[in-house]
């Protein structure tokens, strides 16, 4: 069965109320070797745990979106300077911690900030020197976004899920680099144009306009 193709940074408030699906279709994420999953049963019939913890991290996660930023992920407010390059290219708002932390909380209004959370992971995994350590990671971040039973699933094309099926019989730290490259280009092609164009951006410009005029 082809995995699932859903384009998240368009998924509406409809289909993010829905519970994941469980069916026995759904395959159980490459377990490496010396690795001891509790339960090789993924369909809803076997009476391990894993299809009930999983039904309540969606609704956490739906819950979550309710949830305002945590204080950590606040920058400090961005220079006008700073607000207008992010017009320039994606490359430099997603180079600046405050643009990241501004244009994640306008994805979440577009129920599609899974897209920031998986990149993000990324760069976290690859920063990371531990092989016990990316191993632990690279699990989380598979069943986090990448196994379609998670209700924080990214969109990827079968080539590059097969690709991150191989390569975690034994994680890297560049286990997920072309499914981060594909993630980076969608956020670009698809969110960032909205971005632009939104009252939250358009709002930065105008205080930063006002603040700039004050100045002078």
């Amino acid at each position: 069965c082809p995995p699932r193709m859903r384009l998240r940074s368009s998924t509406g408030p409809e289909e993010a109320d829905r519970p994941p699906s469980m069916t026995s279709h759904d395959a159980a994420p490459p377990v490496a070797p010396g690795r001891n999953p509790c339960c090789l049963c993924w369909c809803c019939c076997c009476s391990c745990s894993w299809n009930e913890e999983r039904r309540r991290a969606w609704q956490a996660s739906r819950e979550s979106k309710l949830q305002p930023l945590r204080g950590c992920e606040v920058c400090a407010t961005p220079s006008p300077e700073e607000v207008q390059s992010w017009a320039q290219s994606f490359d430099k708002l997603m180079h600046s911690p405050a643009g990241r932390s501004v244009f994640r909380a306008f994805l979440r209004t577009e129920y599609s900030e899974e897209n920031m959370l998986f990149w993000l992971a990324c760069e976290e995994l690859k920063a990371e020197a531990n092989q016990h350590v990316v191993d632990k990671k690279a699990r989380l971040i598979y069943e986090d976004y990448v196994s379609i039973l998670s209700p924080k699933e990214v969109s990827l094309d079968s080539r590059v899920r097969e690709g991150i099926n191989k390569k975690m019989q034994e994680p890297s730290a560049h286990t997920f680099d072309d499914a981060q490259l594909q993630i980076y280009t969608l956020m670009h092609r698809d969110s960032y144009p909205r971005f632009l164009s939104s009252p939250t951006y358009r709002a930065l410009l105008l205080r930063g306009a006002s603040q700039s005029s004050s100045e002078a």
